[in-house]
């Protein structure tokens, strides 16, 4: 069986590559905040992936009333958002919960300001329809496909582990989702490990779920800022605020899971059912929750899980990339998510 590591410090894409787009400005319809001194308005510099948070934002309506500026980056994954946060070509963005510990490792300047917890029902490991594997056990010796640092690659490591297996013992081939998916079809790939909107894409296929994160894996998403951003008084402002929003927005989308899919799926091209399934699995099950001792624990035990691999170099201590000013009166992360319930 081949072994496949990580490089030890290619473990974030170069920025160069990961700018896949840039969106527009959602600027202020009244009132200004400047840096220090300038009296220019604050503009804060985000990190998204398609048809997410800024998506979310215009639909629940918070992007009305700003007193900042934001310019939006789109990425295709955590991985390269976080290289541009380490950068400081972004000052905020939002990714799911190994990114942050392969951004550590590589001794990356972010911090990480606010979590959500939601369910790890889209986080699986996907099979093509008429695949005669059953097990996780049955993925001895196959090839897998997963984001190399992404939430769906711990998750496939947690997945061998409780099968019995190593990652030694089957082929990883790290791929960005679209190759990842174009793999996945053309059967050059066993096997498919990644997130929804994808996980429900595929399943309409008729793929099938092979093993699924839940009970499994933590089911945290972050924000995580540039510690650069956070020293600036006025841009810690904005970004307070913005979090604010992202909160009220993921309480809006529960309570409008219809409403919010007809977005995501217009934002993003998929079929409407596809975004639905997304929404109910995934998306819309999300509760806002502080960045605790707990999530702090669980980050450490997805970090000393890479480090005995030697996929990522020496020890990282999650703690030190943790700012808990943002928390407020948020409930902790070990908080249940939300449920549309068993058929959902």
């Amino acid at each position: 069986m081949r072994r496949h590591s990580l490089p030890l410090l290619a473990t974030l894409i170069p920025l160069s590559l990961a700018l896949s787009a840039c969106g527009g400005s959602s600027a202020a319809d009244s009132g200004t905040a400047g840096t220090a001194g300038s009296g220019a308005k604050v503009t804060l510099s985000i990190g998204d992936q398609k048809g997410g948070n800024e998506s979310l934002l215009k639909a629940a309506g918070e992007l009305e009333n700003l007193d900042y500026t934001i310019k939006w980056s789109t990425f295709t994954s955590g991985p390269p958002l976080l290289e541009a946060v380490n950068a400081k070509a972004v000052d905020i963005g939002g990714v799911g919960n190994t990114p942050p510990v392969f951004a550590a490792a590589a001794k990356s300047k972010i911090t990480v300001v606010a979590a959500t917890h939601g369910s790890s029902a889209g986080e699986a490991i996907l099979v093509p329809k008429g695949s005669a594997l059953q097990s996780g056990a049955d993925l001895r010796g196959k090839k897998i496909a997963v984001a190399q640092g992404s939430s769906a690659h711990f998750q496939l490591i947690a997945s061998l582990e409780q099968a019995g297996l190593k990652p030694t013992d089957v082929t990883i081939n790290f791929l960005q989702p679209a190759d990842a998916l174009a793999a996945f079809n053309s059967g050059s790939v066993d096997a498919w490990a990644v997130w929804d909107p994808y996980t429900s894409q595929v399943l309409r296929t008729g793929a099938r779920v092979l093993t699924s994160g839940e009970g499994l894996v933590n089911g945290l998403g972050f924000q995580v800022a540039a510690p650069a951003a956070l020293e600036d008084a006025a841009k810690s402002k904005a970004i307070d605020d913005y979090l604010k929003r992202l909160q009220r927005a993921q309480e809006w989308v529960f309570k409008h899971p219809e409403e919010w899919a007809k977005v995501w799926a217009k934002e993003t091209g998929l079929p409407y059912e596809v975004a639905l399934d997304a929404v109910k699995r995934s998306n819309g099950t999300r509760v806002p929750v502080a960045v605790d001792d707990a999530a702090v624990v669980s980050e450490q035990k997805i970090a000393d899980t890479f480090t005995e691999l030697k996929l990522i170099p020496g020890k990282v201590v999650f703690k030190d990339f943790v700012d808990t000013r943002f928390n407020g009166n948020l409930p902790p992360s070990t908080t249940a998510p939300r449920s549309y319930g068993k058929d959902s």
